[in-house]
């Protein structure tokens, strides 16, 4: 699975980023290259949780070229990653 990310911030503060499909999951980091590992992990640990919860991990829905993704005027960058670990479903 692939997930939308959503990269804000710049180097004077930090980064920051979130997955719409995947409320409340979301890092921080002082580089952009920090800042995707930890997203990444933070993916992986999000959808454990959620299937150690036993609810159902929501499917990626969001695109790249989804008129209805609403940025902040602090967004750099939207991309697209995978967990680190791949989870089973």
């Amino acid at each position: 699975m692939r997930y939308v990310v959503v990269l804000e911030g710049d180097a004077a503060t930090n980064y920051s980023a979130y997955v719409p499909d995947l409320p409340g999951c979301i890092a921080t980091g002082a580089t952009i290259e920090e800042t995707l590992r930890l997203i990444r992990e933070a993916i992986a640990l999000h959808i454990e949780a959620i299937q150690r919860a036993g609810e159902q991990v929501p499917s990626p829905t969001t695109r790249l070229t989804d008129r209805n993704l609403q940025l902040s005027e602090d967004a750099i960058g939207v991309i697209e990653v995978a967990p680190v670990v791949a989870l089973p479903a």
